[in-house]
C-alpha cells in the first residue's frame, strides 16, 4: 500500500474511533469500503499516530497567565486488574487571555481528592503556567489550601450550582420550588450593588427560614467556607453569570461520556485519556472568543489585554475595520490636543 493509502487510512481509523467506535467496528467499516478484513492489531497500529498526537498535545508547554480556570472530575468506568470499577479523570479547562477557551490539562486518579487536584496544578505549573486569575470548581473540602500552596493569592469561587443541587435534594418535593426560588435570589447576578456582604446576609436569612424545617440547611448558616460561593460577587456585574458555575466543563464531560459510552466499560486508563484528549483537541467552539468576559479588568488587566478583533454588522471578522479604528483614534487625539486652552 502506497504511503498516502496509509495515511488516508490512519487519518479515517482516528476519526471513526474518536466518534466512539470500537476498534472491531473500525475494522467492519474498512471491510465494507476497502473489502478487505482488518484485524484489532492492525487498526491499533493505525491509531499509534493519534495516540503519538495527542500525548503531546496533553504535555504541551502552557502560557504564563490564564484569566479563568474551571476545573472538575467525570467519571469513568475502565478494567483494571480483571475488574471494572469507576475513577476520575481530572479536567482543566482555562479561559485564555485573547478570550478564547481550550484545555490544559486531562489527568487520572482512582478516586477525585483535594491533593489528587495538588498533583494537577503542580502538573501546569511546570508546564509553564505563572499565574491564575480566579480557579471555579465544585465544594471538594481542601482544595483551597492545595491552591494556595501551588498559585498563592488565586481566588476560589465554588460552583454554585453544585449547591443549589444539593440543598434542593435535601428538601421535600412540596418544598423544591420555594427553596429553589430563593436560591436563586441568594446566587443572582448581573446586580452591581449586590455586593459579598450583601449576598452572606442573604445566605443566612435563607438558612434561617427554611433551617426551621431542615437540620442540614440549619448548619450551614455560619459556616465561614460558604463565603467561597460569593467570590463571583467581586468582580464585573457582567461576568457574574460566567464564572460563578462549572457549567462550561459539565458540558464538555457530556462529550467525553458520548465518545467512551459506547463502548461500556473502558479497557484501560490510556484509551480513555485517548477520546477525551482527541474530543477536547477537536472543540472548534473554543476557538471563538467568549463575548465581553474580558470586561473585567481584574482578570483582564487593560495593559496586558490581547489585541481585540474587529467585526463587521454580519458577525465576520474584517481586520480593516480595527485600522479605521485605529485612525479614528488617532485623529480624535490629536484634534483634542489642537483645542485652544483656555488662560
Amino acid at each position: 500500500m502506497l504511503r498516502s493509502q496509509e495515511e488516508e487510512c490512519e487519518r479515517l481509523a482516528g476519526t471513526l474511533y474518536s466518534k466512539g467506535l470500537t476498534q472491531e467496528q473500525v475494522g467492519d467499516v474498512f471491510n465494507d469500503i476497502y473489502g478487505e478484513h482488518y484485524s484489532k492489531a492492525s487498526i491499533s497500529r493505525m491509531l499509534e499516530y493519534l495516540r503519538k498526537d495527542v500525548q503531546e498535545w496533553l504535555n504541551r508547554s502552557l502560557e504564563a497567565y490564564y484569566p479563568v480556570l474551571f476545573i472538575d472530575c467525570v467519571h469513568i468506568k475502565i478494567h483494571r486488574k480483571r475488574s471494572v470499577d469507576t475513577e476520575a479523570f481530572y479536567v482543566l479547562l482555562a479561559v485564555k487571555e485573547d478570550k478564547t477557551r481550550e484545555v490544559i490539562g486531562i489527568y487520572n486518579k482512582p478516586t477525585e481528592s483535594a491533593h489528587g487536584w495538588g498533583e494537577m496544578l503542580n502538573d501546569i505549573y511546570e508546564r509553564g503556567v505563572e499565574r491564575l486569575g480566579l480557579i471555579c470548581a465544585d465544594g471538594l473540602k481542601g482544595l483551597e489550601d492545595v491552591i494556595a500552596e501551588v498559585f498563592p493569592k488565586t481566588p476560589l469561587q465554588r460552583c454554585t450550582t453544585h449547591l443549589k443541587r444539593n440543598i434542593i435534594s435535601d428538601v421535600r418535593i412540596g418544598d423544591k420550588r420555594e427553596v429553589a426560588e430563593d436560591l436563586k435570589q441568594v446566587f443572582r447576578t448581573g446586580d452591581r450593588n449586590y455586593t459579598v456582604e450583601k449576598a452572606w446576609t442573604e445566605w443566612q436569612s435563607f438558612c434561617d427560614k427554611w433551617g426551621r424545617y431542615y437540620r442540614a440547611i440549619k448548619r450551614r448558616r455560619d459556616d465561614c467556607s460558604y463565603k467561597l460561593y460569593f467570590t463571583y460577587l467581586n468582580y464585573d456585574h457582567r461576568i457574574q453569570a460566567m464564572i460563578y458555575t462549572t457549567n462550561w466543563i459539565e458540558r464538555l464531560q457530556k462529550d467525553f461520556r458520548r465518545v467512551t459510552r459506547m463502548r461500556g466499560a473502558m479497557p484501560n486508563e490510556e484509551s480513555v485519556l485517548l477520546l477525551m484528549g482527541k474530543t477536547a483537541m477537536d472543540k472548534k467552539s473554543y476557538l471563538r472568543q467568549v463575548p465581553r468576559i474580558d470586561l473585567d479588568e481584574t482578570l483582564f488587566p487593560p495593559e496586558k489585554a490581547a489585541p481585540q478583533p474587529e467585526y463587521t454588522t454580519s458577525g465576520c471578522y474584517d481586520p480593516k475595520l480595527r485600522e479605521l479604528a485605529e485612525m479614528a483614534r488617532s485623529a480624535s487625539a490629536v484634534a483634542e490636543d489642537d483645542k485652544p486652552k483656555e488662560n
